[in-house]
């Protein structure tokens, strides 16, 4: 029996009660009513008379060990619980690294919203899209260049479907289900089969705008456009509008703003001729009216569409298109606010 006491003796001594969990089970597994000492204390009355006093100290011993490893424990639990909290509160917290819009989207947002100004609301297209609705309907004739795979990323599998090359799609089916007075912009994503370079890219973002009306005119449409460059660019910034040709608009025209960088002295940014590029417009064809199943001879309109990422890289003196889609934070973090 001594030799049993010994053993719990030498238990209680390598038991490490780092935790008070760990204290608990071990007041349990000896001081609880079914514990081992009550066990030992039962069996007491069984040992002999001369082993009596050794059984008894040994018993001693082993109870005391068992309350001071739960004691040292409690003290232990205290001391942190009553330790002050090394953090100052009052200091400032740490500096969390933000993000921020990107760029494009930042350009994208003011132009929508210049234009939310004159009553254009904001239409979703799709970026994949038919034939029809991007090429057929907006009067592109069959033998058009731009249908040619060299322009143009079609399905393989099924070659009425594409990726759209503009976003004019988005137009013609507000027309289809809107009577008119129309007055729309439809942003977003479009892909051309074009090489990458500096001034180009096969994905990029555009913004068209549509406003269809009785008695709408090629004055009505000049003074949208001069109110967007001066509201986008700057009070000082003139316009022209220059002839061009556009199947979906007739007659056509590409407009220019005065070069911001110079003030239309000549740099390089605008080749020395003080003036940028910055979108194509014009008059809704009859036949995309037709098409779209609006009487031409009772309503007219205007239409117009710019690049995202080339009225950005005007804003902010970007050389190179590609930076907008290479992820560089050292380049995107020069657009936080």
């Amino acid at each position: 029996m001594i030799e049993k006491i010994k053993d719990f003796i030498q238990e209680v001594e390598e038991f490490k009660a780092e935790t008070a969990e760990k204290a608990e089970e071990l007041r349990l597994r000896f001081l609880a009513k079914k514990g081992i000492l009550n066990e030992i204390f039962a069996e007491f009355k069984a040992v002999a008379p001369e082993q009596k006093k050794e059984y008894g100290q040994k018993i001693n011993l082993l109870k005391q060990l068992v309350e001071k490893k739960i004691a040292e424990v409690k003290e232990k639990t205290e001391e942190l619980s009553s330790k002050p909290n090394d953090l100052d509160t009052s200091l400032p917290g740490p500096n969390i690294n933000l993000g921020s819009h990107h760029p494009i989207t930042m350009v994208k947002n003011e132009i929508i919203e210049i234009f939310g100004r004159l009553g254009f609301t904001v239409a979703e297209g799709q970026e994949i899209e038919d034939d029809y609705h991007n090429f057929t309907a907006l009067n592109f004739p069959p033998e058009h260049p731009a249908r040619d795979m060299q322009d143009t990323f079609f399905v393989e599998t099924n070659p009425d479907i594409l990726l759209r090359t503009h976003t004019s799609g988005g137009q013609v089916r507000v027309m289809e289900h809107q009577k008119p007075p129309i007055r729309v912009l439809v942003p977003g994503r479009v892909f051309r089969n074009e090489a990458v370079s500096a001034r180009s890219h096969c994905i990029f973002h555009q913004v068209e705008g549509l406003y269809i009306d009785k008695n709408v005119s090629f004055a009505d449409l000049k003074q949208t456009l001069m109110y967007f460059a001066k509201e986008f660019y700057g009070e000082k910034t003139e316009i022209r509008l220059r002839p061009s040709y556009f199947p979906f608009t007739e007659p056509s025209a590409e407009m220019d703003v005065s070069c911001s960088i110079c003030g239309g002295k000549g740099c390089p940014i605008c080749k020395g001729t003080g003036w940028l590029e910055i979108l194509g417009c014009g008059m809704v064809h009859p036949n995309v009216l037709k098409n779209c199943g609006i009487n031409p001879e009772e309503y007219s309109g205007f239409a117009f569409g710019m690049g995202i990422e080339r009225t950005a890289m005007l804003r902010y003196g970007v050389t190179d298109i590609r930076m907008f889609f290479e992820n560089d934070m050292k380049f995107l973090s020069r657009f936080k606010h």
